[in-house]
């Protein structure tokens, strides 16, 4: 009989005692008891009912519609598919991976009254968020708009009308391909894709799924202005404004000469020296603590042109991160000044919120702030 090496024996012996844990863990048996209570979730099966995709209209769905796509002008084909999805509460991935399919084979250039249409629109509204073939459609139009020449808004929008369950997975793409890059002043972002965006916000605004501050935002952001961003996101002038003085001026020294009511004095920001948080600082930074609830304009008077950013607070995951003050934010720019020496001022297109700071950024070395003023609401 072959003998092993003590070494071999004891690493043999490890592996089995592995293997045996290993097995254990991913055999063993739920532990008697009570479970916590599950809170009910959209698509939810009522107890003593079958499983969705166990009746027999939803196993027989894939096979219905696949036979309505190899002949679209067979009536028999056509009203058997309709009748097994008007069935289906809630179609099973293989039949919602067809999204895609009926989109080709009616397009919406040929109109929304063909049938095909109709069943993609059925489709995609019973389909859960991550089958959803109309709510990825809409991730892949604001994709497309980034490289392509055009957008193809109205096929964009009438996949966001019907995305269902998909609608809050669609709106987080608008949000991050549209929405958040239009709100941050040191991205460029193509026409089309502003275009999208504008056309595709309304929706999800009304779902309550578009962040006030976010939207508001992009809107008032000068470096990429959309329209219909500004129009939705309008509303009235807060009734009480004064100038705001900041809790903390960081940057160029001496900031405070900036906020001193002086304008004798000021801060030579043109000399400032680019850190790793030029972005988000700039050469002078005006904090606020608690965040202003309102930004409604800004006054500069300067020597020298340069631009003021709104650093606004957003979601987690959204925009810009913070990771020394921990939070996530967008800079839009809200003032472009030229630095003539005299006031400036900067009336924002729409009251900004959730305001964290403002930052300065000099576009000449000579530029020299005598005196900003920010004017909102805590």
């Amino acid at each position: 009989m072959r003998r092993f090496p003590l070494r071999t024996l004891l690493l043999m012996l490890v592996a089995l005692i592995a293997f045996g844990r290993l097995w254990c863990v991913t055999h063993q048996e739920e532990a008697p008891g009570p479970r916590p209570a599950r809170t009910a979730q959209a698509g939810d099966v009522p107890a003593g009912a079958p499983a969705p995709a166990s009746t027999p209209e939803c196993r027989t769905l894939e096979r219905a519609l696949e036979s309505a796509l190899r002949t679209p002008q067979a009536p028999r084909a056509l009203a058997e598919a309709r009748q097994q999805l008007d069935a289906c509460r809630q179609p099973p991935a293989r039949a919602c991976a067809l999204g895609a399919a009926l989109d080709a084979r009616s397009p919406l250039s040929e109109g929304e009254a063909t049938p095909l249409r109709g069943l993609l629109a059925s489709l995609c509204e019973r389909c859960p968020p991550a089958a959803n073939s109309c709510a990825q459609a809409v991730g892949q139009a604001l994709l497309n708009a980034a490289v392509g020449p055009h957008a193809d808004t109205a096929s964009a929008k009438w996949n966001l009308e019907h995305a269902g369950a998909g609608l809050g997975g669609a709106c987080a793409s608008l949000v991050q391909l549209g929405i958040a890059p239009a709100a941050q002043s040191g991205l460029t972002v193509r026409p089309p894709v502003l275009a999208l965006a504008g056309a595709l916000a309304p929706r999800c605004s009304r779902a309550g799924l578009l962040d006030d501050a976010l939207l508001r935002a992009a809107a008032a952001n000068l470096v990429a202005p959309t329209p219909a961003l500004i129009a939705l996101a309008a509303g009235p002038t807060p009734p009480e404004t004064s100038a705001m003085k900041p809790d903390r001026i960081e940057g160029t020294e001496p900031g405070f000469q900036a906020f001193d009511q002086d304008e004798n004095t000021g801060v030579p920001v043109g000399q400032a020296r680019k850190s790793k948080r030029w972005e988000a600082d700039g050469a002078l930074r005006a904090s606020y603590a608690p965040t202003l609830k309102q930004l409604v304009s800004v006054m500069v008077r300067a020597t020298g042109p340069g631009t003021v950013r709104a650093i606004v607070r957003t979601p987690q995951g959204v925009g810009l991160k913070d990771p020394e003050k921990d939070f996530a934010f967008v800079n839009p720019t809200v003032c472009r000044f030229n630095g003539t020496g005299q006031w400036e001022q900067c009336p924002l297109q729409v009251p900004l919120r959730d305001v964290d700071a403002v930052s300065v950024f000099p576009e000449r070395v000579d530029t020299e702030l005598k005196e900003l003023e920010v004017h909102g609401a805590r």
